[in-house]
């Protein structure tokens, strides 16, 4: 019997998917439940498991070919296994090399698509390549190894004739490669361009600046780090600190936790708050869901999972959907200062910066403290400035006396 493999069902957000790699070729046998496919969204990456074991019969889509939701991408021959198993079982069976399991394909049915493409292009002989897979089955990355070693030469420079004396001398050439290359941009960074795009077209985007001092909030951090952990199992980081002065901030102006519809403005009785995070495939944004009822612990725990996921690209798109409000931390590359782009339809996102030691003026005496400089970037359309700088001033408070979010003064 054929069993169908499909597109999984997508979110509404979500119009179709780009086929990113296949795990098995055709004539390969799998086992239920086996990943056979990975699928690229402009969220995330999706591993589509078989459906059935048994072998994969026939191939409908290719690596780089668009799906759509539910689609047919391949079909599982459930009954293949059990007639193989048979007709070895009676001698009718063609002899197995050593070391290669029965079940295994043989030749050129042996190579997945992503491979079979790769030896095309290159005008490759597969006999001559080591095969690292299972059963000594031949992988991309056994190709792409193979290429990288046996890169031509580039030719020896030439020696610059010298010119006769009446003239001047020639520059002398450049040596060395000058290639280029060119590569399609994943589904994630072009959804990326696209709504930062969108943003800079659609909102009134202003920043407003500050600067907190992170003495008071890394005194706290130190007392009790060892103690938190022990207890709650997860470390105690700022993001925290950062996401519950968020929420008492978005309660005390909920411009910024609100978005523009048309001719409406619609308000959030609730603060999600979306923690950039950055990923192989790009930058991502899970979200904090009612950050106003969770813990330190549970803040602490639920990123320190996501970023996780983010490395792995198992993060889901219930995950990454929705939000209120973002925080994004570039001071974790070293960024000192900067400009932080909306996330639509939101109206406003915190852009969190590097600790630096400053000399700074406390009570008449300079003295020299952790300082971290604040952005918000909000859309002026709904947020006045002055909601704007009370909101950082809101988070400045906070961080600079964290009693405030314990008490919610």
């Amino acid at each position: 019997m054929l069993v169908d493999v499909k597109v999984p069902l997508l979110a509404e957000s979500i119009p179709d998917a780009t086929l990113l790699d296949w795990k098995k070729g055709p004539g390969e046998a799998v086992a239920r439940d086996e990943i056979l496919l990975e699928l690229e969204t402009d969220k995330v990456v999706l591993e589509v498991p078989a459906p059935q074991a048994g072998v994969l019969s026939e191939v409908l889509k290719n690596t780089g070919d668009i799906a759509l939701s539910e689609e047919v991408l391949a079909r599982i021959d459930t009954e293949a296994a059990a007639s193989a198993a048979a007709k070895g079982a009676d001698g009718g069976a063609e002899a197995v090399p050593a070391g290669q399991a029965a079940d295994e394909p043989t030749g050129s049915d042996a190579l997945s698509p992503a491979v079979q493409r790769l030896v095309a292009e290159h005008d490759l002989d597969a006999s001559a390549i080591t095969g690292t897979g299972k059963g000594g089955r031949l992988i991309k990355g056994d190709v792409l190894a193979y290429l990288d070693a046996n890169k031509p030469a580039p030719p020896p420079a030439a020696k610059p004739t010298p010119p006769p004396a009446a003239k001047p001398a020639a520059p002398p050439p450049v040596s060395g490669e000058r290639g280029e290359r060119r590569e399609s941009m994943s589904r994630l960074r072009m959804r990326i361009a696209e709504r930062l795009v969108e943003a800079q077209q659609t909102a009134a985007i202003l920043t407003t600046f500050n600067e907190v001092d992170m003495q008071p909030v890394m005194a706290l951090r130190k007392r009790y780090k060892d103690q938190f952990e022990k207890t709650h199992g997860v470390r105690l980081g700022f993001m925290s600190f950062f996401a519950k002065a968020a929420v008492q901030a978005l309660e005390r102006f909920p411009a910024v936790n609100a978005y523009i519809e048309g001719n409406d403005t619609v308000y959030h009785d609730y603060q999600d708050i979306g923690v950039a995070v950055g990923s192989p495939r790009g930058l991502v944004v899970p979200i904090l869901r009612d950050v106003a009822q969770m813990s330190f612990a549970d803040i602490e725990a639920t990123i320190a999972e996501y970023g996780a996921k983010a490395r792995d690209g198992t993060l889901t798109v219930e995950e990454m959907s929705g939000g209120t409000f973002t925080i994004s931390n570039g001071g974790v590359f070293g960024s000192l200062l900067s400009t932080p782009i909306l996330n639509p339809p939101q109206s406003a996102i915190l852009g969190m910066h590097k600790t630096q030691e400053r000399p700074i003026v406390v009570d008449g005496e300079i003295v020299v403290r952790p300082m971290m400089y604040l952005a918000l970037s909000y859309d002026h359309r709904i947020v006045d400035g002055r909601e704007a700088v009370l909101f950082l001033v809101t988070i400045k408070e906070a961080i600079e006396d964290p009693a405030r979010l314990l008490l919610g003064v």
